[in-house]
């Protein structure tokens, strides 16, 4: 049975600079890559996401019901028409400069994030008017209802809503930012930090934490440690044998090789996900190129893709890894079984039997195959198989991720291949790949006309259930046209030092609340 290493990418593959151990009230991590992009809003890297949520804060943040909690603001109301919305900010929040925090600055944060993000473009594209109405006070008025606003402000999916001063918030979008001044727990300090080899975040001393206890991305941040050091180790195996030997506290992806080892170590524990804390897998198709440019030939692969067989195959304990139908993750507010049974039953005699009531004529099916990352490059050689069995011609091309990307752009040269993407980012119909670029320019380019007024409505509908009724009406068609289809749900656990305590679960790494 194949055992991979590790997700971690290998393109952050840069040298470990060796350094002294870690002193007391100091905690060291080992992030999923060296932290380059330092603009949280410059990026939808999920490495920078970590980053931003330990210098920047939120106005609002996801609690681990997922329910959307508010963070920086105190109190907030809607005017019964529900195109108003006013925000007060709570009291004692101060930059790492030393400026108190104002509703100008909340004000001009949103804008620039506003011109980065799916959700925040959303929202601006039917925004009339946000201003602040006093130092603590802004007021967001609406060309029409929508019931997104208070989710997309505390969503997670990145880029992330985060808040800045003013004067840095007015760089253009397109602009990175220079100067890392935010309002988080942590502070930057750019005089330690050494690339290729740490970062350095020091406890923001002046940070007045909410009142409730800490609840994944809400609550009150409490930090118990004076610093934390970001160390860049770039192999999974050095990472944990340095944790083990005590010289780092926290691993954020533990190899999946070494697993049966340290599970039996009592110096350390692993930390599994669940729900939007897991990773989603998928194969996604291009619609613009034949033989998938023909919907009734990617249903094929319904009956094709078996869940089981892919998570198998990259060796994953069904503890770490489960099957899972939805489009919108298993575990999250959107998962559905609607439309689900076209993916019931895969068996190579059902798709062989379906492909061949359709109208393919053996075009050539290429496979792309990515060899130094671990989940694409097993998944496209179970399907490539799979794809043989059924009775397609196969041409499995081997590439690096890179070439992977900048293939995937053109409509002509590839066929299908195998991704993952974080639980969070993929469980809405607004920010999932698959769906929310539904007749755009995007790689896959899918399109169709009944997905359009159903992600208008999505977008306007006021409550949490017609919400939901929406996302079901959207999976539904597109099990029907089969853009992409799921191979399986994974967590990739965590490592730590069994002498930390209170480490909040979440994929997101963050450091408040944890004690050593």
């Amino acid at each position: 049975m194949f055992k991979p290493k590790s997700f971690i990418p290998a393109l952050f593959a840069l040298a470990l600079v060796a350094g002294p151990a870690h002193a007391a009230g100091n905690l060291v991590a080992v992030l999923e890559a060296e932290i380059v992009t330092l603009d949280p809003h410059f990026s939808t890297a999920y490495i920078s996401r970590t980053f931003g949520y330990m210098v920047f804060d939120t106005l609002f943040a996801k609690d681990s019901k997922g329910e959307i909690k508010p963070q920086m603001v105190q109190d907030w109301k809607v005017s019964p028409d529900g195109l108003t919305y006013s925000f007060t900010l709570r009291d004692g929040l101060k930059w790492h400069d030393g400026q108190p925090v104002t509703a100008a600055d909340c004000v001009a944060s949103l804008r620039r994030w506003g011109t980065r993000s799916a959700l925040g473009r959303r929202i601006f594209a039917i925004t009339a008017s946000l201003e602040p109405t006093d130092a603590k006070t802004f007021v967001l008025t609406l060309k029409e209802p929508s019931g997104l606003v208070i989710d997309a402000l505390g969503n997670p999916v990145s880029p992330v809503a985060f808040m800045m001063p003013e004067r840095i918030a007015k760089t253009p979008g397109d602009q990175r930012i220079t100067e890392i001044v935010g309002s988080g727990p942590f502070v930057y300090s750019k005089a330690d930090h050494r690339t290729g080899d740490r970062m350095i975040l020091k406890k923001f001393a002046d940070y007045v934490p909410r009142p409730e206890p800490a609840d994944f991305l809400a609550g009150g941040k409490r930090v118990n440690v004076d610093s934390l050091e970001i160390r860049v180790i770039p192999d999974g195996a050095t990472a944990a044998s340095a944790l083990q030997a005590g010289e780092v506290d926290f691993m954020q992806y533990a190899p999946f090789d070494l697993l049966p080892t340290l599970e039996k170590n009592s110096r350390v524990k692993l930390l599994n996900f669940t729900g939007g804390n897991m990773f989603a897998g998928a194969y996604r198709l291009n619609a613009a190129s034949k033989p998938f440019d023909d919907p009734a030939i990617r249903r094929v692969l319904w009956k094709l893709v078996d869940q089981r067989e892919v998570l198998d195959a990259l060796g994953l304990d069904a503890k770490y890894a489960t099957p899972c139908a939805t489009f919108f993750t298993c575990g999250t507010t959107y998962d559905s079984k609607a439309g689900t049974e076209a993916a019931a039953k895969p068996s190579i005699e059902a798709a062989r039997a379906a492909l061949k009531a359709t109208k393919y004529a053996g075009e050539p099916v290429i496979v792309m195959e990515a060899n130094d990352l671990e989940a694409p490059r097993v998944s496209a050689q179970v399907l490539a198989e799979r794809l043989k069995q059924a009775g397609f011609n196969v041409d499995l091309q081997v590439m690096d991720w890179a070439s992977v990307l900048a293939r995937r752009a053109k409509k002509e040269g590839w066929s299908v291949y195998g991704v993952h993407a974080g639980g969070f980012d993929l469980g809405s119909p607004l920010t999932n790949v698959m769906v929310a670029f539904n007749c755009a320019d995007f790689t896959g380019w899918q399109c169709d006309a009944r997905i359009t007024p159903l992600m208008e409505a999505f977008a306007k509908a006021p409550a949490e259930e017609d919400r939901k009724t929406i996302a079901a009406e959207i999976q539904t068609v597109m099990y029907d046209q089969a853009p992409g289809i799921p191979w399986g749900q994974f967590a990739q656990p965590a490592l730590y030092r069994a002498t930390l305590r209170n480490l909040i679960p979440s994929a997101i790494p963050v450091f408040w609340n944890v004690e050593k």
